[in-house]
């Protein structure tokens, strides 16, 4: 059927498509986001106190931003300090949007975006961002790196900081040839969870070590399903010689401690002749102390490790390769852990058992 224009004068057929190219170009040039809802902060604070769900206008899309439907992002330690206001780098206040990684579905495109994305595609903020609690996010196209999107979403909205710091730790401060162990503490973190799997691909083995708590058999047997050599409880480990708990195992060349306190001490104890130990967290909230004698005859390291350190260096373009490579490991089922998807809707009920009011619980991470 013809166009109704066609049946107009030609003066006014003119006018008509004047018009058309007039309202086409003010669409592009007024593309925007739709309204959002996002979780701030306005202050620094206890987290349950201070931050407030709000609708946020939509936002001008520039000509090459990128719009992105955000799919779920997660409740990890370092967003609770952020809020708190002890993490050494915060978004500005007032009005800072919470949540650091996640993984979001592309919704539109500014009209002179060169990356190679279309809408629908998955993507995560490489290195990832302040912001991610909120439903869409709109940012320049070299803020996004586009993932695969045959894994569960939470492994998407997770991969950066947890896995990538297991992967970096492994591959950064020793050279672990396989057959190669290695000890760490916090054995049933995410990152810890992650070691095991990891150093599992490579032939390396781990002894892990964690709290005296109920449950412990259990989690024990969990973390030998995915590949534990050995699981200690702290109190097991109260002995004069650790390493006779070695068995025909190598002593470890590496140590990962995120406790600090005891925890640290006792991977300390089981580092080999010039071994070296990586603090990355400190959950226990105690110094690290190490006795003389470690350092003079055993010739024991000391080294920290900050993933956001190493992620604003030059590394954007290794970070989204080992992205990348991590996914690979999901989807093939060689990394895997537990978390539990909340619905957005719900974001109150998901802090309070991030904040630990609920007991010990999985990973919480949000559903948008």
């Amino acid at each position: 059927m013809a166009p109704p224009s066609r049946f107009l004068p030609p003066t006014l057929r003119l006018l008509h498509r004047s018009r058309s190219r007039f309202f086409a170009a003010a669409s592009l040039s007024s593309l925007v986001s739709p309204p959002s809802k996002a979780v701030v902060y306005d202050q620094h604070g206890a987290p349950d106190e201070v931050l407030r769900a709000v609708d946020v206008p939509p936002v001008e899309l520039g000509d090459r931003d990128v719009c992105v439907r955000m799919l779920a992002a997660p409740i990890n330690p370092s967003d609770i300090n952020r809020v708190e206001g002890v993490y050494p780098v915060r978004p500005p206040l007032p009005g800072a949007v919470a949540g650091y990684e996640g993984v979001g579905q592309v919704h539109a495109l500014g009209p002179a975006v060169a990356a190679p994305l279309s809408p629908g595609d998955w993507v995560i903020p490489s290195p990832p961002s302040f912001g991610t609690w909120q439903t869409y996010i709109v940012k320049h196209e070299s803020a996004w790196h586009k993932v695969r999107s045959d894994v569960p979403m939470e492994y998407a909205a997770t991969v950066t900081v947890n896995p990538l710091t297991a992967l970096r730790m492994l591959q950064d401060f020793v050279k672990l040839n396989p057959g190669y162990t290695i000890v760490q503490n916090g054995a049933t973190s995410i990152v810890g969870q992650c070691v095991i799997q990891l150093a599992k691909v490579h032939g390396i083995h781990t002894i892990n070590i964690i709290r005296d708590r109920p449950g412990s058999e259990e989690a024990k047997d969990k973390l030998k399903q995915l590949g534990a050599d050995e699981v200690f409880t702290e109190t097991q480990l109260d002995i004069k010689n650790v390493k006779s708990l070695l068995g025909a195992l190598p002593e470890p060349a590496l140590g990962f401690n995120c406790v600090g306190g005891n925890a640290a001490s006792l991977i300390l104890k089981f580092l080999r002749q010039g071994g070296t130990m990586v603090t990355y967290g400190g959950m226990s909230k105690k110094p690290v102390t190490v006795p003389t004698s470690y350092f003079i005859f055993k010739d024991l390291s000391l080294r920290g490790f900050w993933l956001q350190k190493w992620m604003n260096s030059d590394k954007a373009d290794d970070c989204r390769a080992m992205i990348d490579y991590l996914l690979g490991l999901v989807q093939e089922g060689k990394l895997k852990y537990e978390m539990e998807l909340s619905p957005f809707s719900e974001f109150s009920l998901a802090l309070d058992k991030a904040l630990g009011k609920h007991g010990s619980q999985p990973k919480q991470v949000l559903r948008f």
